[in-house]
């Protein structure tokens, strides 16, 4: 009987500090500035999902390829460059994250057709040598069906996986169809709506290594827990605090603090 190798233990090191901290708080905003949060957030949300179906509808390349200059250079005459890199580094991620979802989904598929392949080519209520056969004839016939419907989902994922073309919602595949069944869900169109729009928005920006208390986007203050926010260039006329001296030169958005004195 072959032994197994014991693994080599590496010589002891000290972890590096963190680079940097994460906040979440509940920010206490006035209505105004709630609507304008909810402005922005709509604005560069749908920035975001333009830039999504861009990024999806190049389909599987190298990453030298994917145009992300080019779509960042469109999305900053729209928000600004922070903003606009936060969006393409975004959506570059969540089509990843996708691509990684269908060579999961292809695996599983796989796996439930080969178990059901094997037990349909036993038969029913016996055993071809370790492998048992469904008990009855209507199991049997229900699992049939079964194959089929997975043989045809393993085709669709095939499909999108070769052109490199996933399916994605935007606010959850789980939340669009929930709009179908509002009375299960004991919700109204409005509060479906209401949350369907909250999901769909569009709110974040990169950290910076050298930017104090946040980026050169959001910021928030450690002293009196004020968030400054830089506004996308269409929205600029609701600024209502001067600029805050940083390289973008943006008029800037001021939000009341959190519940401890910190907002993230």
């Amino acid at each position: 009987m072959r032994k197994r190798r014991l693994r080599t233990i590496v010589a002891p090191f000290t972890v590096a500090a963190p680079a940097g901290a994460r906040i979440r708080d509940r920010l206490r905003v006035t209505a105004e500035e709630a609507a304008v949060l909810r402005l922005v957030g709509d604005h560069l949300g749908h920035q975001q999902r333009a830039d999504l179906a861009e990024r999806v509808s190049l389909g599987k390349v190298k990453a030298k390829d994917n145009q992300r200059a080019g779509r960042k250079k469109k999305l900053t005459a729209l928000s600004s460059s922070r903003w606009a890199g936060t969006m393409t580094r975004a959506s570059e991620d969540q089509y990843q994250l996708s691509v990684r979802v269908l060579f999961d989904e292809r695996a599983g598929l796989r796996r439930a057709i080969h178990a059901i392949t094997k037990r349909l080519a036993a038969p029913c209520g016996q055993r071809a040598g370790t492998v048992r056969g469904y008990p009855g004839q209507a199991e049997r016939w229900q699992k049939q069906r079964r194959l089929q419907v997975l043989t045809a989902r393993l085709a669709a994922v095939e499909t999108r996986i070769e052109t490199g073309r996933p399916s994605i919602v935007v606010g959850g595949r789980r939340l669009a169809k929930v709009r179908h069944n509002l009375d299960k869900a004991q919700l109204t169109e409005g509060q479906w709506r209401q949350r369907w729009d909250a999901e769909r928005r569009f709110l974040t920006a990169d950290g910076e290594s050298g930017a104090p208390h946040g980026n050169y986007t959001i910021t928030a203050d450690p002293g009196t827990g004020e968030v400054s926010m830089v506004l996308p260039t269409p929205l600029r006329y609701l600024a209502n605090a001067p600029e805050a001296g940083t390289s973008s030169r943006a008029p800037w958005a001021s939000l009341t603090g959190g519940r401890n004195g910190r907002t993230g």
